[in-house]
């Protein structure tokens, strides 16, 4: 209790899922909690049971994210801490998509057990849309960029601060069906790593996590995919929104006073190294 006593913290995507959880766990550590999402209605639900703040922001859009900071920084004053966490996965409302990525991989392992060879192919990244390549690198770069410029506007007046990106597995391994997102969560560890040495002179922290699969409403559209990743991790099951919750709050803390540029991997062992 109390490790984040007194600490501002502003979580984008905290509607729901992932960063519902990262701002209940920060409320439960004494902070007090701005939630930002598109869903506005939910995120201020979310803020109303944490006695926090809810604003309407669409990370992607620069203009929108800097009328919030403005706001913020009138009523507040300062910021202690901000979670990158708004996203998407790229399958909303595709199905057709998750069933294709099912069928290949199945296909790709009887070929090749049958016959040494591979003859069905995923084929996304030549199919892929600019639409779905600009909004997926979007929401994850450009909104985890934007956030972090206008956060830094607040910030750099106190020399302080805690800023933690959400990466993945992904970024590091990559996806055969998410070329962009992959990409996506790949640069945002570039950004971080980039972001920390320039501001480490300023005492501003900024740090990574790089979740594996965690059971949200994210990934409950994977259907039979999850039979897949289950069977290549070797703890063989996905994560829980508090394998993440906790990560976050360490990272915000001044338990990680001497951490920065780091990537935490909550994955189960899907990745042993990140």
């Amino acid at each position: 209790m109390n490790r984040l006593k007194n600490k501002i913290a502003l979580i984008t995507g905290g509607a729901k899922g992932l960063g519902a959880s990262i701002a209940q766990h920060f409320f439960n550590e004494g902070a007090e909690v701005i939630i930002c999402d598109i869903n506005i209605d939910k995120a201020q639900k979310t803020a109303n049971k944490l006695n926090g703040n809810a604003y309407y922001m669409d990370v992607s859009n620069s203009s929108s994210v800097q009328n919030v900071f403005r706001k913020i920084e009138t009523k507040f004053k300062h910021l202690d801490i901000l979670v990158n966490n708004a996203g998407i996965n790229g399958f909303e409302k595709r199905q057709d998509l998750l069933d294709e990525r099912i069928k290949i991989n199945n296909q790709q392992s009887k070929e090749f057990s049958e016959t040494g060879k591979i003859e069905s192919h995923f084929d996304v990244t030549v199919n892929m849309s600019d639409e779905e390549w600009i909004t997926m690198i979007s929401i994850y770069l450009n909104g985890t960029f934007f956030c972090t410029r206008e956060a830094l506007k607040i910030m750099n007046n106190i020399n302080k601060g805690s800023i933690i990106n959400m990466g993945s597995v992904l970024g590091t391994t990559g996806g055969p069906s998410s070329p962009h997102y992959s990409a996506a969560k790949a640069a945002i560890l570039g950004f971080t790593r980039a972001t920390a040495r320039e501001l480490a002179s300023r005492n501003i922290r900024v740090n990574a996590i790089a979740p594996g699969y965690i059971d949200t409403d994210m990934t409950s559209s994977l259907g039979d995919v999850k039979k897949i990743v289950k069977s290549g991790t070797p703890m063989k099951k996905f994560g829980e929104v508090e394998d993440i919750s906790w990560a976050a709050v360490y990272l915000a803390s001044e338990e990680a006073k001497f951490v920065t540029g780091q990537t935490l991997s909550p994955n189960g062992g899907f990745v042993m190294s990140q």
